[in-house]
């Protein structure tokens, strides 16, 4: 992820230096290479190598294909276009546990890199014959390095992501090497963005931030990616720990969310250019709040369509909001800033991806640890009820252990029973907290000061 980041927003500058289809079969090149040898890693240190060169690789395949189709198209066909590359952009996040639960079960993990292998060799060979570079994604000459810029970069997401990974299991900012790291974090950012600013060969434009297109959409995606990967974070970890799914199982249950996501994209490419984008995202956002609130209503008693069907709800929110999202974003920018504006917004957005799983971490334990503070205080002997319940528990394994055996263990069952509702109570919580999120993402959209308020074709 860290690798990732650090190119992602410089994929513009290593299209000057290489040309933009160069850069982009180098990067599915070395993502393919790396991927294989993932696969062939014996030990961590090998692994963890391999890994930072697949996110080198990873990292300018998608804002440079984004790039590439938006300019491909004119404005009346992108919503067509978008609809197709946003149905890989969704349903891999969801497709992906799923087809590597199924490959680890039946055949060994080095396979879920060496599957990579062929596709990437027929990407980088299409890529080779199908793509042609308009005149100014060409190489240029004289193109200097911004190497205040990288090594700002750098720091700012690598301790930035060390925060994120680490912060909930070292009591966050309790920690004393937690608050270093993120006031390290924290210049670096303030320092990347001030040379960016005053560097004339910086690394990104971050003029296209004028654009309040650009800006508001950035922000709305932002969000959502955070929502996105939040929920598919916790879901199966409900399941699996709440309701005792397997891992292929519980990966098998966000299969609903990709046919509501390929529901959607047929919907998109279909209502795109017949109806304003702006009320496909307020479709979107509703729907994605609904389906959030309506995962607010757990138990442990559910079926599985009580899963299927919010999943299914919720793919097609996400499909009806990110793609005209996209669109919207970009629909005032020129042809030439497209390549550096996907690339900072794909940054933003991996870094929203990053902060959503690291709070909702952090909200499962916090929220877990309130609601068991709050109900332990029912678990006394000054409750009848609960004395009662412990004794009947305790008079029926009587007959497997001794009296005071029996007692121990039927009190135990019950601090069982509460730490699993207080756990429920937890993943309850964050969902209605995606729900809050997804309404206040509503009322920002159509706020008069949201650029989505001025009609597209004014």
């Amino acid at each position: 992820m860290i690798a990732a980041g650090i190119v992602i927003p410089a994929v513009d500058f290593f299209s000057k230096v290489f040309g933009r289809k160069n850069f982009f079969i180098i990067s599915i090149l070395l993502f393919t290479v790396a991927s294989m040898l993932c696969g062939m890693a014996k030990n961590i240190e090998f692994m963890i190598f391999a890994r930072i060169l697949q996110g080198f690789g990873g990292g300018g395949i998608l804002p440079i294909s984004q790039a590439i189709i938006i300019e491909s198209f004119t404005k009346e066909q992108r919503g067509a276009a978008m609809s197709v590359f946003g149905m890989g952009v969704i349903l891999a996040p969801i497709i992906g546990p799923v087809l590597g639960g199924w490959i680890t079960d039946n055949w060994t993990w080095p396979w879920i890199f060496y599957i990579n292998v062929p596709f990437g060799c027929i990407a980088a060979l299409l890529s080779k014959k199908l793509i042609e570079d308009p005149p100014y994604a060409r190489k240029q000459k004289n193109v200097k390095i911004d190497g205040k810029g990288f090594f700002f970069l750098a720091v700012w997401l690598i301790t930035l992501q060390t925060v994120l990974d680490k912060g909930n299991n070292a009591d966050w900012f309790n920690a004393t090497w937690i608050c270093w790291t993120f006031a390290v974090s924290v210049v670096a950012c303030i320092m990347f963005f001030h040379s960016q600013l005053t560097n004339k060969d910086s690394l990104i434009d971050l003029s296209v931030f004028k654009d309040r297109n650009f800006s508001a959409g950035t922000i709305i995606s932002v969000v959502i990616q955070a929502v996105l990967y939040a929920s598919l974070a916790i879901l199966p970890q409900f399941l699996q720990s709440m309701l005792g799914y397997t891992a292929f199982l519980s990966g098998a249950t966000m299969m609903p969310r990709g046919l509501g996501s390929m529901t959607a994209m047929v919907m998109t490419a279909t209502l795109s250019n017949k109806i304003d984008n702006r009320i496909l995202v307020g479709v979107g956002l509703s729907l994605l709040g609904a389906s959030t609130l309506a995962f607010g209503s757990l138990n442990l008693q559910i079926s599985n369509m009580n899963i299927a069907i919010p999943n299914f709800v919720m793919g097609i929110g996400m499909g009806l909001s990110m793609v005209p999202i996209m669109n919207l974003s970009v629909d005032t920018l020129r042809n030439e800033q497209m390549t550096n504006a996907t690339g900072i917004q794909n940054l933003l957005k991996n870094i929203g991806s990053a902060i959503g799983t690291s709070l909702v971490a952090t909200m499962l334990t916090r929220f877990s640890q309130v609601h068991q503070y709050m109900m332990v205080g029912k678990t006394s002997e000054l409750n009848p009820a609960f004395i009662e319940r412990v004794q009947s528990t305790a008079a029926a394994l009587s007959g497997y252990a001794e009296q005071s055996v029996a007692q121990y263990m039927a009190q135990y069952s019950y601090y069982g029973q509460l730490v699993k509702q207080s756990t429920l109570w937890a993943f309850i919580d964050s969902f209605r907290i995606f729900y809050r999120f997804v309404q206040n993402l509503r009322c920002f959209m159509y706020s008069s000061n949201t650029a989505f308020i001025i009609n597209e074709k004014n």
